[in-house]
């Protein structure tokens, strides 16, 4: 299959490439390297350098079967930063994608929407949950779900969106202060400093490996969709940040101590984050494979081969 995926050079979009790539696809990645670097991608993936809301940067893309699209403003901090312009990112990009998808008759696409969506609703977090965003970040991802399904109805296109949980990884190491808390406190603690936790560490978030997630895009391309879909994608399981941060020792075969502080977050903190599975394994099948503790073991044996910098850290 012809495969494009959109912010492709970023830490899921890289795994997302070199996987498909991997098992044979013509894959293609649209970047502007704002969250992404080159140098994620494996040999023989064709990069185009340029944002999606330019129709004439994805006429580039040689028309293609699949479409993943992850090219976003990914986190709640960069909406503070520039609101109009990460909000424009991901709505209009989002409309130039599927204006795009279907111009070139793709077959499918997916993109990558966000638990954040569900806010503080009760756990385990269902798919037939009423949401309300409570940051602008939820809000644009809630909205390209909107606008999804609208385009879907309209177009006969299967579209497909995935609300990430808390997603780890390779290849976290561009986005720095942005990354998952995971990454984050294996990179400090290698410096030997002490990761930070607000509150007393209680909250839980559901890690997800960014293996599990591409295997559940895999699932999907193949998968028989006919309109708009949604699927929580996640472990099932909670995990206290508290908890994490012993787990990276005991895997590190060191006792750093976590750093607790008052949350500095004053409205929408997310205190528990854990994904109700039922839907994504009945119709695709999905089941996560990998275990936290494999997840942050496979970083911090990469991190000792290839020991790349990360961009900055929040703590």
């Amino acid at each position: 299959m012809k495969i494009l995926i959109t912010g492709g050079a970023g830490f899921i979009g890289s795994n997302a490439a070199n996987t498909f790539s991997q098992q044979g696809h013509s894959v293609t990645v649209i970047d502007n390297f704002s969250l992404g670097v080159p140098e994620n991608l494996e040999p023989g993936i064709l990069c185009i350098e340029g944002d999606v809301r330019d129709m004439s940067v994805l006429k580039k893309a040689d028309a293609p079967d699949i479409i993943i699209h992850l090219a976003a403003s990914s986190s709640s901090p960069m909406f503070t930063v520039d609101l109009s312009g990460a909000l424009s990112n991901n709505i209009l990009g989002h409309i130039a994608v599927l204006e795009y998808a279907v111009a070139v008759k793709a077959k499918k696409v997916l993109f990558a929407s966000t638990s954040s969506v569900y806010a503080n609703n009760p756990v385990p977090l269902k798919e037939t949950q009423e949401v309300i965003p409570t940051n602008f970040y939820a809000v644009s991802k809630y909205a390209q779900e909107n606008i999804s399904r609208v385009f879907s109805a309209l177009h006969g296109m299967p579209i497909v969106a995935f609300r990430f949980m808390s997603v780890y990884g390779p290849h976290e190491e561009h986005k720095g202060a942005f990354a998952n808390l995971v990454s984050q406190f294996i990179w400090g603690m290698e410096e030997g400093k002490s990761p930070v936790i607000y509150g007393d560490g209680t909250q839980t978030r559901d890690f997800t490996s960014v293996h599990d997630l591409v295997s559940a895009f895999e699932l999907a391309i193949t998968a028989d969709i006919s309109g708009f879909e949604i699927f929580n994608v996640g472990t099932s399981e909670a995990v206290s940040v508290r908890d994490l941060v012993d787990i990276i020792n005991a895997e590190r075969e060191v006792a750093i101590p976590a750093t607790f502080i008052e949350n500095p977050i004053p409205s929408g903190y997310i205190q528990n984050q854990q994904a109700d599975l039922s839907k994504i394994s009945t119709i695709l099948g999905y089941a996560p494979r990998v275990s936290l503790q494999t997840g942050i073991r496979e970083l911090i044996t990469l991190r000792k081969e290839n020991p790349i910098r990360p961009q900055g850290l929040s703590f």
